[in-house]
């Protein structure tokens, strides 16, 4: 049956899927993923320990239950070994199946560090469901034997903060570690990451700022922790187990095996404005994509706003009558409840400075910090403690 084909049934696979059922409720629609195809909210892996949330109760359908509300085939635990955009055809190791039009949303895969030790190979990243009940099972096995566990985050990003967060509210001593001095430093404005890193610290996080880690090794049996983490600035730091935070990269297997011709990549893979790959009848969106700027450049875009402007685009795309991608500014809201923020980076190159402003309110003081370009004109802003009163007045005066 040569069905539109969506390889990949994470966030990006199931929206865009969801978006074009409204769009054609009978067109022939098929998924292919290496997983058990139940959805769940990615983002919600960073802070489902404090919640008390189970691997099982973060999945809100299962694949019978998006099948059956969308229309569609799911095949599951399928992996795709290769496709032929010649022919149009997939090969799983279930056999091959035929497409009309193909899908890439295959997300990306946790960058793995090259750090020296006989421990390094114990270092757990969380980038999918599976991941994450690795990581419970590893807590419930260390809280049969100890009364204090000790994490270590390599990485203080949005990730990285947001599991700081969530864990040492959640009772265990965290260890963050980063080669910048304040968390979040790429995101926030200067005066709120330096507030980020107060919260944590009162929240019970230590931060290890400006280092990096060398190494990871097993430590003797008489020793309290079973790794030793070894920091450039020559620190050791005790841990029962080691989280790696240090970002996501583009999975591009299928995107450089696929024939006759591979697919153009960069970081990502290469989309024009209308979700198309170099190769016809061939999209892609999600952690995978690089997405194509107004001037020309592509730029990775590892977040839920994009993925949800590109999936309607591409629901249009898929159904023959084309629609760019439109993206507007949307700030990201970080899922630190020690220090609530809210943030719209400022483009990359941009020269200017912030400038701050505090609100009080009872006994509670709003930070709002605005980055201006060299002509005056607000090119991003942050937002602590956020509402979204306040991020659609800040958003109205960006489009003014």
């Amino acid at each position: 049956m040569n069905a539109i084909t969506i390889i990949g049934s994470g966030m990006a696979g199931i929206t865009l899927a969801r978006e074009f059922r409204k769009l054609d409720p009978s067109t022939p629609l098929r998924i292919i993923t290496a997983d058990d195809g139940g959805f769940y909210a990615k983002p919600m892996l960073s802070n489902a320990f404090a919640l008390r949330k189970s691997p099982a109760q973060l999945v809100t359908q299962t694949a019978t239950q998006l099948a059956e509300q969308y229309q569609l085939e799911i095949m599951t635990h399928t992996r795709v070994l290769h496709i032929d955009s010649a022919r149009k055809i997939i090969q799983t190791d279930a056999g091959e199946v035929t497409y009309s039009k193909c899908v890439l949303a295959t997300g990306a895969q946790a960058i793995r560090l090259n750090i020296a030790g006989d421990g390094a190979q114990e270092i757990m990243a969380i980038n999918h469901l599976d991941d994450y009940r690795q990581f419970r099972l590893r807590i419930e096995q260390l809280t049969k034997v100890k009364t204090q566990i000790h994490i270590a985050i390599i990485g203080a990003g949005l990730i990285g903060c947001e599991f700081a967060d969530d864990l040492a509210r959640a009772g265990f001593h965290i260890d963050l570690i980063d080669p910048n001095q304040a968390p979040l430093a790429a995101l926030l404005a200067p005066r709120a990451a330096t507030e980020l890193h107060d919260a944590l610290q009162r929240a019970g996080v230590t931060f290890h700022a400006g280092c990096t880690t060398t190494s990871v090794t097993r430590t003797s049996a008489g020793h309290a922790s079973r790794l030793q983490i070894s920091l450039s600035n020559g620190k050791l730091i005790n841990a029962d187990l080691v989280l790696s935070a240090v970002g996501l990269r583009p999975d591009l297997h299928l995107a450089h095996t696929l024939t006759p011709t591979a697919l153009q990549t960069d970081r990502g893979i290469c989309i024009n404005v209308y979700g198309e790959t170099s190769a016809q009848d061939i999209y892609a969106l999600g952690d995978n994509a690089q997405y194509a700027r107004a001037d020309g450049v592509h730029q990775l875009l590892p977040y839920i706003a994009p993925i949800m402007a590109a999936a309607k685009a591409i629901a249009h795309n898929l159904q023959g009558a084309p629609r760019p991608i439109q993206f507007t500014p949307t700030p990201i809201i970080v899922k630190t409840p020690s220090y609530p923020v809210a943030t719209l980076a400022p483009p990359p190159g941009i020269t200017g400075n912030w400038e701050y402003t505090f609100t009080t309110q009872g006994d509670s003081t709003q930070l709002c910090a605005r980055f201006f370009d060299l002509q005056n004109h607000i090119q991003g802003f942050t937002l602590a403690p956020h509402q979204a009163s306040s991020r659609a007045a800040l958003l109205a005066e960006m489009s003014d």
